[in-house]
């Protein structure tokens, strides 16, 4: 099925409100993403072109900046979360609960959510075999968790038209794939309905840093701004948040403190929760039963 398919067109304006708990306006969903990047072939993106212009294997400089925020930035993005009582979702492949298990440990004794996010970092539509890469990832995290993710996020938001199809097959719950609304919305598949969670092409600091090359500052900026709008839409029906971050970008030294003082500056307005994926997906189905 292609995506209109799947979901019929909905306009906010016509839609019964939605409510959250004792008077909460606003969800914040943060997204931390951590990823096996595989020094064999390309890099899943680059910070530093090579020279003369050319590809060149392998490719140390990239594969070093991204190992940066393995060793280094994570653990900053984990302190500026825990120790402000934030339990964030985190968006892991598969590979790094074998990788990193020092990391993935750390998340999963934070309390953290871990929503799967296939097994490597790499495009949906170039896996051979989807079933297989999104089970793969599931026993590696079920390994490391004791549990089962219920969400799922394709490598760079990639999926195919049947991957909707495979990841309900599979058990999941929700996905995060489809940025198309500040509510939770319902996809049908193949073998049952899907919940679609807004996660962030906007807040996000992959096109925000990288492709539009902004001044730190600017995850502050934009986030304060669209927190100031959907917060007044908030009154009306409930609005989710999704901000999402990688260590070796939010979490380098220059980047860091944006970060914190937004966390900071979100935690003291009032009607304003942050939440997991799971617990978005769980609230949502209490005032949404699954058709």
């Amino acid at each position: 099925m292609k995506p209109r398919e799947r979901l019929p067109y909905s306009a906010m304006i016509d839609r019964e409100p939605l409510r959250l708990p004792d008077g909460v306006r606003l969800v914040v969903w943060p997204i931390v993403n951590v990823e096996n990047w595989d020094i064999d072939g390309a890099m899943p993106r680059t910070v530093l072109p090579p020279p003369m212009g050319g590809s060149l294997l392998p490719d140390v400089p990239n594969w070093a900046w991204q190992e940066y925020g393995m060793r280094v930035g994570f653990w900053r993005l984990l302190d500026a979360l825990q120790s402000r009582d934030i339990r964030a979702t985190l968006s892991i492949n598969g590979s790094v609960c074998d990788v990193y298990p020092r990391l993935a440990g750390a998340a999963h004794e934070a309390g953290w959510e871990f929503m799967a996010h296939s097994q490597i970092q790499r495009p949906m539509h170039l896996v051979e075999d989807q079933r297989a890469a999104i089970r793969e990832s599931v026993e590696s995290i079920t390994r490391l968790t004791g549990k089962r993710p219920r969400g799922w996020l394709g490598p760079g938001l990639t999926e195919t038209f049947d991957t909707p199809d495979h990841l309900a097959a599979e058990g999941f719950e929700y996905i995060a794939d489809w940025v198309m609304d500040d509510q939770p919305q319902e996809i049908q598949t193949t073998h049952g309905p899907l919940v679609t969670l807004p996660y962030s092409v906007e807040l996000n600091d992959i096109p925000m840093m990288m492709v539009q090359h902004h001044s730190a500052r600017e995850l502050f900026d934009r986030s304060m701004d669209q927190f100031t709008r959907l917060y007044a839409e908030g009154e009306q029906s409930a609005r989710i948040m999704g901000i999402a971050v990688h260590p070796y970008i939010t979490g380098v030294p220059h980047r860091i403190g944006y970060f914190e003082q937004l966390l900071d500056a979100l935690k003291q307005q009032p009607g304003v929760v942050f939440w997991t994926g799971e617990e978005i997906l769980d609230w949502y189905r209490g005032e949404r039963p699954a058709r």
